[in-house]
């Protein structure tokens, strides 16, 4: 068995906005006499679409008709049928998600992204994302490693933290190749970040708007945010300005790190060692901070790793990495999908392992987190589960959670399970025979959420075996 996904990439970023478009190859890699196992074995980058600059009407508002613009007509220089499209993501990062319009553009441009297709903004998502697509987890699961990626792009520098493959932390800071522009003619400044002028002033530099851009004149700033993104990753002592560039959170430097790759626009020019006619052509002090960032304690103390894409590496992460497919021992009593934008409800091992009794009454309690005006919405429940569950446990598990979802089966809603170990199938028919077979059940396993995540599960694939399903953090941090 074998079957291909087509999957597009969208990124709207501060500077930049690109498609990528991948072909994942879906194989059942179990021998034919043991349960399926349907993975995804190959990942096939088959379009790059040109680079563009964000189309912006204002400083506070995304040109949506000018994105359309570039999407759709990258999907003819492709040769692609929106119809076509099966799964991936479209992505507003950086400063680009604060804008006022922001959603309205990422609704607009949903149809080009077929059915199943997240559209998301979390600065916590990008960096797992930019990280996947420059190969930093690849590289920390072959060398056995710790890798941090920095993706920097115009407006934020997005940090993940991967141990053997396995990102453990994200974080990101408001440090960029665009918080300073450039008029390319004149070569006068023309825009200063609101948390960039606050260090100028902090520090007393003589950086204003107006001024004429030169090297010399903004190194000072520019150094000042290459030692931020030092002290982010503890090969510099933390400064008292730090926290003004901390976005939504840092990484909590637990773990040591031994390696850093780069990612992004800027680190074009973090690993350029060539000579440069024009720091500012790009209207931006994007090359001046890769040039510093390759003079850095971070090239010193750190084994640096090149990256395998790194203005595309979003994109590409995008486009290649937000699919996962469930297992294939899974329940669900009817085709109705594709499911979006469903929050997870994650029990703790303690509600799952106490009783029937426990876990119902953990339910109905954690359901109150849901409702909107005392009314209840949809949600997926979340468990652990066992690895080698008895007949007894698999039904004591089901009776508490049919008791727990009193109100969804009152309401006609469907039961929506998510089990980390494989047990779906079992736990999804005896959900569905104490429903008497007459409410909607679907049970599937191999995937692994948390609390604040959000899970959209597509149409069934691979004879109806699995389904596809892309999980996201925190939708618009």
């Amino acid at each position: 068995m074998r079957e291909e996904l087509l999957s597009v990439g969208i990124d709207i970023g501060t500077s930049t906005t690109q498609l990528v478009f991948s072909k994942l190859i879906i194989e059942n890699t179990a021998s034919n006499f043991t349960i399926p196992r349907i993975s995804i074995v190959d990942k096939e980058i088959i379009y790059k679409s040109d680079i563009y600059f964000t189309p912006l009407k204002s400083l506070t508002e995304i040109d949506s008709d000018g994105v359309k613009d570039i999407v759709e007509k990258e999907y003819i220089k492709a040769g692609i049928n929106k119809e076509d499209i099966k799964t991936g993501a479209v992505i507003i990062t950086g400063e680009t998600a604060r804008k006022e319009n922001a959603n309205e553009v990422l609704h607009r441009l949903s149809g080009f992204a077929g059915d199943f297709v997240v559209a998301t903004a979390g600065p916590d998502l990008e960096s797992i994302i930019s990280g996947k697509g420059a190969g930093a987890h690849i590289y920390s699961e072959e060398h056995s490693t710790t890798v941090v990626n920095i993706d920097i792009g115009g407006g934020t520098s997005n940090l993940a933290l991967f141990n053997i493959g396995d990102v453990i932390e994200t974080g990101c800071l408001d440090i960029g190749g665009r918080l300073i522009k450039i008029d390319t003619s004149t070569k006068q400044i023309t825009y200063i970040s609101p948390k960039i002028e606050k260090i100028i002033k902090e520090k007393g530099f003589s950086i204003s708007i107006g001024d004429i851009a030169t090297k010399e004149k903004l190194m000072p700033i520019v150094e000042e945010m290459v030692h931020f993104l030092e002290e982010s990753v503890g090969v510099r002592e933390k400064s008292s300005l730090f926290d003004v560039v901390v976005t939504n959170k840092t990484i909590g430097l637990k773990k040591e790190i031994h390696c850093i790759s780069f990612s992004g626009g800027v680190a074009d020019y973090v690993y350029y060692d060539g000579p440069i006619d024009d720091y500012f052509k790009y209207g931006d002090i994007g090359i001046l901070l890769g040039q510093k960032i390759r003079e850095s304690e971070m090239f010193k103390k750190l084994k640096v790793v090149r990256s395998i894409e790194t203005i595309r590496a979003t994109v590409v992460g995008a486009g290649s990495h937000t699919t996962e497919i469930s297992g294939s021992t899974i329940t669900y009593t009817k085709e109705n999908f594709p499911i979006k934008n469903l929050p997870i409800l994650k029990l703790s091992e303690e509600d799952e392992s106490s009783g029937s009794e426990v876990l119902k009454n953990a339910i109905k309690t954690k359901l109150d987190w849901f409702k909107l005006e005392n009314d209840v919405q949809r949600v997926a429940i979340a468990i652990n589960g066992k690895k080698n569950p008895s007949f007894i446990e698999v039904q004591d598990i089901a009776k508490g959670m049919v008791g727990g979802l009193e109100e969804f089966i009152e309401r006609e809603l469907p039961l929506i399970i998510i089990v980390e170990n494989d047990m779906a199938k079992v736990l999804g028919q005896a959900i569905y025979a104490l429903l008497n077979f007459k409410k909607d059940v679907v049970c599937i396993d191999g995937i692994k959420v948390e609390n604040g995540d959000y899970i959209d599960i597509g149409k069934p694939i691979a004879e109806g075996k699995v389904l596809p399903v892309v999980i996201k953090t925190l939708v618009f941090n």
